[in-house]
């Protein structure tokens, strides 16, 4: 699967844009602040109907104007898939495939999978399980629509399961048989998302480990670790012992929304004694075991979007990934950079062609 054309109106800083892409590496190069990242994360909006760095639609609308609209021609196992997004002010996003617009943007969710690599992704390891456990959901759901469900479905009663121990602590008044109702709820999505999410992470470790390995060249011991209050206690059990702390505090203390990865180096936690080209080398590996993920699952490679990743990586990693990621394995890759130089001297040594775009305020040629 690959990305041939892609065009904007009205997009962030871009009035319109229109770009024709290689099959192989294609690189944009430019000044911080150009649209580089801008670009890539219109790619993001096609295959998963959002922006990677923003979840309101309407911030994404180029000042002064009233609507945005994305474009991309895809080929996906020799057929032309035509997606189209549009959003303006104050109303619903549309989203069409191939002049058909979707009932639910759910079920675009792994028709065109994506991974992007940015430097925003030290949230994953800086910040708290959250955003660990939306790297594993996002990469679950590029493969499994049920399991979107069972996430929506969760995340519902987990609300109301919550409102009820806010009013009992309000009121006064527990009411015990409708708790049971949101617990028997609660657990039967759990069990199944925590399954699933365990299941994941059987295949996934290994992948990642692989991937560490060859950037690093076996430099660091690293690991990769899900931990979840399931893989020690049944869920309606933890829920049981909890209720005098959940009626306490007002919140549901024990679920899979308490799920969460640790990252390990030599030992230690990834966050506090990794060096800033290490956290980057995992992250990297993180993302790239996504991308194994999905070729295995989806059985073709989805894109893989790299933003500005030279950064904070020394020569000899940079060369291992494109290596990497130029090779067989691998299918359409975007790039971003801010130096035509450093792209043109780190390809030419590996002998892998690439086509260059020049960004400037708005605009891109080849």
């Amino acid at each position: 699967m690959y990305l041939q054309q892609l065009s904007f109106i009205n997009f962030k800083n871009y009035a319109e844009a229109e770009v024709s892409l290689a099959e192989g590496v294609n690189a944009f190069v430019g000044n911080n602040g150009a649209g580089k990242t801008n670009l890539l994360d219109a790619v993001h909006y096609l295959s998963l109907c959002k922006s990677y760095f923003n979840p309101i639609d309407s911030q994404q609308i180029k000042q002064g104007a009233d609507f945005f609209m994305i474009n991309g021609i895809f080929k996906k196992n020799g057929h032309k898939e035509v997606v189209a997004c549009g959003v303006k002010r104050n109303q619903k996003k549309q989203f069409k495939r191939n002049k058909k617009d979707y009932q639910r943007l759910a079920d675009h969710i792994g028709l065109l999978p994506l991974v992007m690599i940015s430097p925003y992704d030290i949230s994953i390891i800086i910040e708290g399980s959250e955003e660990r456990r939306k790297f594993i959901d996002n990469v679950i759901s590029q493969t499994d629509h049920n399991y979107l469900d069972e996430l929506i479905a969760y995340n519902k009663v987990l609300v109301n399961r919550n409102s009820l121990l806010k009013q009992i602590a309000d009121t006064g008044r527990y009411d015990p048989e409708l708790l049971a109702v949101f617990d028997e709820q609660l657990t039967a999505s759990g069990k199944r998302i925590f399954e699933k999410r365990r299941a994941f992470m059987e295949v996934f470790t290994g992948i990642f480990n692989r991937h560490y390995q060859f950037i690093s060249e076996d430099a660091e011991q690293v690991e990769l670790v899900y931990e979840s209050q399931l893989l020690r206690d049944d869920f309606t059990a933890l829920l049981n012992k909890a209720i005098e702390r959940d009626r306490a505090l007002e919140r549901t203390t024990t679920g899979i929304h308490k799920d969460d990865l640790l990252f390990n180096i030599h030992g230690m936690a990834m966050k506090k004694f990794g060096s800033q080209g290490q956290q980057k080398s995992f992250l990297i590996a993180l993302k790239l075991a996504q991308y194994t993920f999905l070729t295995q699952k989806n059985g073709f490679k989805p894109l893989l979007l790299l933003d500005d990743i030279f950064d904070k990586l020394d020569d000899n990693r940079i060369t291992k990934l494109m290596q990497m990621v130029s090779n067989n394995d691998f299918g359409q890759v975007l790039i971003t950079d801010t130096s035509t130089s450093r792209v043109k001297g780190i390809f030419d040594s590996i002998k892998v062609s690439v086509k260059l775009f020049k960004v400037t305020e708005g605009s891109i040629d080849a």
